[in-house]
């Protein structure tokens, strides 16, 4: 027996059979339409935004102590 049954799925998730369906095992096979993506364009970069908001120290490049033994 094949039953075709078209649905709304409830936010519960939870779902009635029709009355034809008769007890036992069933397969069921849930299919979902395929939905549309839209792509959306990446926000336009702004060069020169994050000026100002970081600093870094004079010495940034200057060997750390840590490391003598390894040099």
């Amino acid at each position: 027996m094949t039953i075709t049954q078209t649905i709304d799925i409830p936010a519960d998730r939870r779902i009635t059979l029709p009355h034809e369906v008769p007890e036992g095992r069933a397969n069921i096979i849930i299919q979902f339409p395929i939905q549309e993506t839209t792509i959306e364009k990446p926000k336009e970069r702004v060069f020169g935004c994050s000026r100002g908001k970081y600093r870094m120290s004079d010495d940034f490049d200057a060997p750390l102590d840590d490391f003598k033994d390894y040099m």
